[in-house]
């Protein structure tokens, strides 16, 4: 029975499909069929890496994908606040070379250039009230924060930001704008980190040149009309200075903090092992592990608020057993989650990053989307899919007793 057993399970494992994508996308699941019977419509793209370790334990990946197209344009909304946090990090640490006395914990203020008005000097959520740019990395990964994302992006600069992500291989990502309506995305805030009365480092305002744009991708025109000032548009919306992360930028964003070694030194950013331990740390949390800041389910924060693969679609069932090392984004009816996932228990580690359009009546900026009906449902799924797949993929590679 046992030799019947592992042969069974070898057999789901490695049928006649080699992809495993192909074989969950036809796996008759009603989450997943919902989408497959009109995939084009939901400009569906995933991107599914097995990991292996070799008997030093270094990691060895072996890569799926479904409907990736790295020329076809999907809006990634608040992933690309994932690069922004990295890149944070890295900044600090630059500044400390130069001699200046800041960290993640250095508390800073921001003014407008052309009032001086403060524009932050406080978070609530801070049990000393102040800014910081841990903080900010917390509340961008236990909520997905707009504000804390506005606030680092333009600490950083838009020039800075695509220029180090570019050096690092990242041709198909252009970060372009801040989440708030109205935002001047060229000229920054100006900056200023203090120790009491002490100003330890100042930022001046720092204009922007950046150019490129996202013309000539395919998608980067979407739906029938949009709305705006609450008139409809008759006429597609223009993404083409939208933000734009690819689905395998999104993958080798997380590869870059979780297994740095595997990269050339010029491919990995400036970052130190405690930061790399601090962005694991923090975005493997699920929104209710988190002391400071504090979110509550009163507050309408359950515990999969910020974790659509394996849960989105099951608030309060997540398992300690399981952890997932994520960026969620969704905006305008897309939804997109890069993730890493761990079953210690069971000694599996996969990478999974899927995006999926949920806007049937092609009308965008509406606020009129399926994510509940249709989008949550499905990445929920096909986390578990995969998180099945791999447990059957385990059990038919371990020895027999």
């Amino acid at each position: 029975m046992r030799v019947l057993f592992l042969l069974l399970m070898i057999g789901m494992a490695s049928c006649s499909t080699e992809n495993p994508l192909e074989q969950i996308m036809q796996s008759g699941k009603k989450e997943i069929a919902a989408i497959i019977k009109n995939q084009d419509q939901h400009a569906l793209q995933i991107r599914y890496t097995q990991i292996q370790r070799d008997s030093l334990n270094r990691p060895l990946f072996k890569s799926f994908e479904f409907g990736v197209d790295e020329s076809r344009y999907f809006y990634p909304a608040s992933t690309a606040k994932l690069p922004i946090a990295i890149l944070s990090l890295q900044r600090l640490r630059e500044l400390q070379a130069d001699g200046i006395a800041v960290d993640m914990d250095t508390p800073f203020r921001i003014k407008d250039p052309q009032t001086a008005a403060i524009v932050a000097a406080r978070d609530s959520t801070h049990p000393q009230q102040q800014l910081t740019v841990s903080h900010l990395i917390k509340k961008i990964f236990l909520v997905s924060d707009n504000d804390a994302y506005n606030y680092l992006f333009d600490f950083l600069g838009r020039d800075y930001i695509n220029t180090e992500l570019q050096k690092r291989g990242f041709t198909e990502v252009q970060i372009h704008h801040k989440f708030l309506l109205g935002a001047d995305n060229v000229n920054s805030w100006e900056y200023e980190f203090f120790e009491g009365k002490t100003v330890h480092y100042k930022q001046e305002s720092r204009q922007s040149h950046y150019t490129q744009t996202n013309e000539g991708l395919d998608g980067v025109l979407k739906g029938r009309g949009f709305m705006k000032d609450g008139i409809l548009v008759q006429r597609p919306m223009d993404f083409q200075r939208k933000n734009r992360l690819s689905i395998r930028s999104l993958e080798a964003l997380l590869k870059r903090v979780l297994f740095p070694e595997i990269y050339e030194e010029q491919e990995r950013f400036g970052l130190l092992l405690e930061d790399y331990t601090f962005l694991r740390y923090w975005m493997s949390r699920n929104t209710l592990e988190s002391e400071s800041p504090r979110y509550t389910l009163a507050e309408g924060y359950y515990d999969s608020y910020v974790k659509f693969l394996i849960y989105g679609d099951q608030p309060g069932q997540m398992s300690s057993k399981v952890r997932i090392y994520n960026k969620v984004g969704d905006a305008y009816g897309t939804l997109t989650d890069t993730a890493y996932i761990e079953d210690k228990e069971n000694g599996i580690e996969f990478l999974l990053t899927a995006t999926i359009l949920v806007n049937a009546n092609a009308i965008f900026n509406d606020d009129i989307y399926e994510y509940d009906r249709l989008g949550f449902p499905f990445l929920g799924e096909l986390g578990r899919q995969v998180l099945e797949w791999e447990q059957k993929r385990k059990q038919a590679h371990r020895p027999a007793l």
